[in-house]
């Protein structure tokens, strides 16, 4: 299936291009997207927005009907991931990581219902704001590599497994890994797209090894590899 290209603003004047499974005419704009920076929301400010999105597709289920995420399914969710944030405010590690894991399923429900809306605005802004999302409209600019990764942290998951934790930077699509021993080659430990699940497993344990990574942005573009960290693995 072709992926519409597209810039603000800009006619379609390609044939075949489908959008949402609705194939695009000549003519068509398509100016404003849904905004997925919900996910970059502090815990507490992503609860309102969830019940704001709720809100918006209830008052309009004419227009937004069959939805992939049931309504009952999501209050739900907003409901589990309050009740958790506010337990782990002062709570213990499990709470803490109770929460984190509610606060996943949630941005799940999100994720799959602003697949759905951008199908139906089909670039309309307004029809973006009545779902409760919030609309966002692009401008072609070149793509620009990101810069080279800050020191991010190493820390020991389980025997032979750590979990790489990197200070994230704007529109990174995903991270690589790289690991090596005793100045040796690098090995690659892949992609990782959920900035918050890079576990590197199947290292020997009581091993020093170096890691090192780097992000990949839009159009591909990669940055330089981060300094190295040393780390001991349990």
């Amino acid at each position: 299936m072709s992926q519409p290209l597209w810039s603000s603003g800009v006619l379609y004047n390609q044939t075949g291009l489908v959008w949402a499974s609705k194939t695009i005419t000549k003519g068509t704009k398509m100016s404003a997207h849904v905004s997925l920076s919900y996910k970059k929301k502090k815990d507490p400010a992503i609860i309102p927005f969830a019940q704001g999105v709720h809100d918006g597709l209830a008052a309009n289920a004419t227009l937004f009907n069959n939805l992939p995420v049931t309504l009952v399914a999501l209050l739900a969710a907003i409901a589990d991931f309050t009740a958790k944030y506010n337990a782990s405010r002062k709570g213990s590690q499990a709470q803490i990581e109770a929460k984190d894991a509610s606060r996943i399923a949630l941005e799940d429900l999100l994720n799959q219902l602003a697949a759905y809306v951008e199908g139906k605005a089909q670039g309309n802004a307004d029809t973006i704001r009545l779902a409760g999302f919030e609309p966002v409209t692009h401008a072609y600019s070149p793509s620009v590599a990101p810069a080279k990764p800050d020191k991010f942290g190493v820390v020991n998951a389980a025997a032979g497994k750590v979990q790489i934790k990197p200070t994230m930077q704007p529109n990174i699509h995903s991270v690589q890994v790289e690991y090596r021993t005793n100045n040796g080659t690098w090995t690659s430990a892949g992609g990782f797209t959920d900035s918050r699940k890079i576990f590197v497993t199947n290292l020997t344990p009581g091993t020093l090894f170096d890691f090192h990574i780097a992000f990949v942005g839009g159009g591909n573009t990669t940055s330089e590899w981060s300094d190295l960290v040393t780390h001991m693995v349990a």
